[in-house]
């Protein structure tokens, strides 16, 4: 039963990876024994990140951002262990615009990094997973893919799309042994959430809506990190986990 979790001679890729939830994911994947190819602009930060997960790992330090050089960032990615298997999609960015105040540069941005990247990575690597007839995906979606919250209406606007994105990508490729999922996490402390849990008041109140009665612990995303990457979830397909004590059932 334990080999159904199995993620050893995997080969994976994690956006994000330099903090938060992305470099919670791609640490448990590589000590797990799949090889991690962890992406982000901070190249220090990914280092810190690779000493701290052990196994097999690398770096790609890049912007994904930068549309020019998505072509060979793909190829970075590939180059240490071979095209991966397992793509996870943790990198974002909130900017906290009211509606009023978007601005055309928020909102591109928002878009660009939060559902773009996410699709066109998997399109450059679902061939190779085709031809392996083995794949995993698994994006990052959020309590605002289903609710509004003040000064997200770019943030909630790209992660409702994930949630469209993600059962497209299960439409497109699931019949080729690629799964494509959501992880859609509640508030935990990250840097995009660092405003959050310095207010205390706010991250009781926010603690006391779930239905758990607390917010998460970065470890709480190992166990859906490893099954929607694994065989264990052989047949979950565009589906939206929500990773969230319960917030989004009350």
């Amino acid at each position: 039963m334990s080999g159904l979790f199995d993620v050893s001679g995997k080969v994976a890729c994690v956006t994000g990876a330099s903090s938060g939830l992305g470099r919670r994911a791609a640490t448990v994947l590589a000590q797990a024994g799949a090889s991690v190819v962890g992406v982000a602009r901070r190249a220090a930060d990914l280092d810190e990140w690779q000493q701290e997960a052990g196994g097999s790992t690398a770096a790609v330090a890049a912007d994904l951002s930068d549309r020019e050089r998505l072509a060979s960032i793909v190829e970075s990615i590939a180059e240490p262990f071979g095209p991966p298997q397992i793509l996870i999609h943790a990198a974002g960015i909130n900017t906290r615009e009211p509606a009023d105040d978007v601005t055309d540069a928020g909102w591109d941005i928002t878009m660009l990094l939060n559902l773009t990247v996410p699709f066109f990575l998997s399109k450059a690597f679902a061939p190779a997973m085709k031809e392996k007839g083995w794949g995993r995906i698994v994006n990052f979606a959020s309590l605002q893919t289903t609710r509004a919250f003040p000064g997200g209406i770019a943030y909630g606007a790209s992660k409702g799309g994930i949630g469209q994105l993600t059962r497209a990508m299960a439409e497109a490729w699931s019949k080729d042994g690629i799964t494509a999922n959501a992880i859609g996490p509640g508030f935990f402390p990250t840097e995009l959430t660092a405003a959050v849990f310095g207010d205390e008041e706010r991250a009781q109140r926010n603690a006391a809506q779930t239905c758990i009665g607390r917010n998460g612990a970065l470890d709480d995303i190992d166990g859906p990190i490893l099954f929607l990457c694994s065989d264990a979830s052989r047949y979950v397909t565009g589906q939206v986990l929500m990773v969230d004590g319960g917030f989004t059932a009350k």
